[in-house]
């Protein structure tokens, strides 16, 4: 079956990772178009190495090509306030799909092994942020056996594979991966926290997950959790446990409060996790930037199967 060409826009670490493992590792995505807005990009010059069509001028350079007539996928790997202006453009041709790796959060949000109905909505999927890709199928995990009341999730990154794309969305990553915790985790108040640690050598992403539920089958709970690592093992091989799942019992007499919820009671449950990175362009320790290639890759291969080869 023919596949389905795609361009990526943002030349960066991470436009330039999902490059690599689109040439390297898919049966269903062509590589057509590298764009960036430096000329002097390395993202361009490995592109442009690597036999894909380029463009420094943007967007607005990229529609000007006469391979953008057939591309069908299109990723934004870019910043938040960039993607507004991305789509703007491309939103005006109704072949085009686009892949949103910024907290932009226009479209819906999209955790692949958690609502993957969601990419069939629309011609715009986001896909939240490093953090909500690593962390907000666990919330779903346990939302899936206790109901949930809070969801708390703190991403440690290295600073190393913090690109100036990533540290311009700050508050965005918090505020998307906070929403998408409640709209996609299940829970009724999410919060999210986002560390740049500078260790020496460099630390391997690591995600802490605090839930607060109803009270539920301890071992249900745990089950739920491992199940969905492994779903999340599919795509991500470095996706792992770092340590075994704990539980903690909030009695009714000493409930704690949450902001926005009041005080409530249950059982706490805490899950400690490591991404390692694949190393395909970017070091092993930059989970948080392989994770989202990785989980955009999946996506856009399941959007070319239903949408594209089946139409």
């Amino acid at each position: 079956m023919e596949k389905v060409k795609c361009a990526i826009i943002g030349s960066g670490n991470i436009g330039t990772d999902l490059m690599i493992k689109i040439l390297r590792y898919s049966d269903v995505l062509e590589m057509s178009v590298m764009v960036g807005i430096d000329p002097n990009s390395d993202g361009l010059a490995r592109a442009k190495r690597m036999g894909a069509a380029t463009t420094h001028e943007g967007v607005d350079g990229l529609i000007k090509m006469d391979e953008f007539r057939d591309i069908n996928i299109i990723f934004d790997a870019t910043s938040a306030k960039a993607h507004l202006y991305n789509y703007d453009k491309i939103k005006a041709f109704s072949d085009k799909q686009m892949i949103d790796l910024t907290p932009a959060a226009v479209g819906p949000y999209l955790i692949p092994p958690v609502n993957s109905d969601a990419i069939t909505e629309g011609d715009n999927v986001n896909m939240v942020t490093c953090g909500g890709q690593a962390t907000i199928p666990i919330v779903a995990a346990v939302s899936k056996v206790a109901k949930v009341h809070y969801g708390e999730i703190v991403a440690s990154i290295a600073s190393k594979s913090a690109g100036p794309g990533t540290r311009a969305n700050i508050d965005e990553f918090t505020e998307t991966t906070s929403e998408a915790i409640e709209k996609i985790g299940g829970a009724d108040k999410g919060k999210a926290i986002i560390i740049l640690n500078p260790a020496e050598p460099p630390l391997m992403m690591r995600d802490t997950v605090l839930t607060l539920s109803e009270h539920g089958d301890k071992d249900a709970i745990r089950q739920s959790i491992t199940d969905m690592v492994t779903e999340v093992q599919k795509y991500v091989k470095g996706y792992r446990l770092h340590q075994e799942v704990q539980f903690d019992e909030i009695p009714e007499d000493k409930p704690v409060f949450i902001e926005g919820l009041g005080y409530r009671y249950g059982l706490k449950t805490m899950v400690l996790l490591e991404v390692e990175g694949a190393g395909h362009y970017l070091p092993e320790y930059a989970g948080n930037l392989d994770i989202m290639t990785s989980a955009a890759k999946a996506t856009a291969e399941k959007i070319a199967q239903l949408k594209y080869q089946n139409a």
